[in-house]
This record gives C-alpha cells, structure tokens and sequence, in this order.
C-alpha cells in the first residue's frame, strides 16, 4: 500500500512540475499552425482543436505583452480540452528579426518592447482577420469569443468596442476604453477577472464600470482578492501565491460557467 501512495504522489507533483511545452507536447488534442493574411501582413496563428463530436465555439486568445510564448499556446490548449476550438494569433507577426514573430526575439523584454511598439489600429485590423478565419472553420459553429491576458485583455475590451462580430469578451487584467464613444459601440457582454492586489489596473475599473452602466452595457468584473496581476500564468507555477492558485481555479471555473452559456 505505501508503495502505491508513493507512485500516487510522485505521479500528482510531477504533473504539477510539467512546463507549458511539457503539457503541450503531451496533449492528445490536434495542434497545427495556420496563416492568415491581412492586407500586406501575413499573421501566424496556433490553432487547436477540441475532442468532440459536434461543432464547437471558437475562442481566439489574445496573449500577455510577452507574446505567443508557450505559456499562450498552452493556454490554448486547455481552453480546447473543455471543448471549444482555441486559435492563438501571434501579433509580433513579421515584426521580428528577420521578419519573423516571437520565436524569433532573443528575450521576452525585446518581445514586450515591440508589443508596445504595435500601431493599436493593426493589432485590431489583425484580430478581424482572425474573426473572419474562425467564423469560417469548418468544425466551428459560426461563434467566435475572444479573450485576452494583461495587454492582450486590454485589446480583447478594445476588440469589443470594434467588432460586432464575437459572442462575448473575457477580459484577464487588462484595461478598458475611457472614451464614452468607443464604450458606446459596444454590443457584446464583457466579463472582467482583476487580481486584488494589481491596483495599475483596477484603478480604471470603475472608470469602465460608469462608461457602460451609462451606456446600458453588461460588464461584469471580479476581482479575486490578494492575487497578483497575471494571476492565470502565475497561478500554474508549482510554487504559486496560495491568493494566486485560488483565482486561478475560481477564474477558470467561471470562464468555463460563461463560456458554457454561449
């Protein structure tokens, strides 16, 4: 019996341990990369598919100021295995060295220097593409949710305010339009998930819950209290914040409520 116990528990923490390329490299679901041309760009975009039998919501995920690092990709995938089509656009498209993406910068720092070098009008441009691409897969059902972390939930409530075109917008600590025009073209519910102790970013909360209460917009915000900004990647760490690991759980499984009512 004590011998099982042991496996059983080296087994659980090792699983824990895994990386986000381990978790990736390991999953049954269908991975591949697709090409989507806008105008002159073309964008890299990782696409997975779900285990299911019927057609399924597509959820574009919008990454963090790091890029399309694995930790995106994996999140794509587990976005996938609760059974929605997940496609993972790389928005350093052809801004790297020698033309290439993320891969192609030496360091997340560079990476996080170009993200704040990107023209706001082509990151939307771009996710419009992607719109248009998802609504067309053909094991989709035509639904197309988006959701962003950090700078990318800042441009998945951007996103919002320009697109009439997706379902919903899951907003992971980012920032929202202060602009009461651009509040007021919002048709589609967003839904906030705000660390407590990240008060860079719920400092404009208020702000945004004023501009669509004006504007009879559903915005809906949760701020998981004592967990840090990026509470989603953080909370996976095997050595995580107890606050961190809680909102990651509790935001994962009102992400999936949500997502379920799409």
């Amino acid at each position: 019996m004590k011998k099982y116990l042991f496996i059983i528990l080296f087994i659980s923490v090792y699983s824990i341990g895994q990386t986000s390329l381990e978790r990736l490299e390991k999953s049954p679901r269908h991975h591949e990369w697709v090409e989507i041309s806008n105008d002159y760009r073309t964008l890299q975009n990782f696409l997975v598919f779900p285990e299911i039998a019927e057609k399924a919501t597509v959820v574009i995920v919008i990454h963090e100021n790091r890029g399309l690092n694995d930790w995106a990709r994996s999140l794509a995938d587990q976005i996938a295995e609760e059974g929605y089509i997940a496609i993972a656009p790389d928005l350093l498209s052809g801004t790297g060295p020698n033309g290439g993406g993320t891969a192609s910068f030496e360091n997340s720092d560079e990476a996080r220097t170009a993200i704040y070098g990107l023209n706001p009008d082509q990151v939307t441009s771009d996710l419009k593409a992607v719109i248009n691409y998802s609504k067309n897969i053909p094991a989709g059902n035509g639904k197309v949710a988006v959701i962003g972390f950090c700078w990318g939930g800042s441009q998945s409530f951007r996103l919002a305010t320009n697109s009439e075109e997706i379902e919903a917008a899951f907003v992971c600590y980012g920032t929202g339009p202060n602009e009461a025009e651009e509040i007021e073209k919002i048709k589609v519910p967003v839904y906030g998930f705000y660390g407590g102790n990240d008060n860079r970013v719920n400092a404009t909360i208020n702000k945004s819950q004023e501009l669509m209460n004006t504007y009879n917009k559903t915005y809906v915000p949760v701020i998981y209290e004592g967990a840090g900004h990026g509470f989603f990647r953080a909370g996976e760490d095997p050595d995580a914040s107890e606050a961190n690991k809680k909102a990651r759980t509790e935001g994962w499984q009102r992400l999936k409520t949500l997502l379920s009512k799409i």
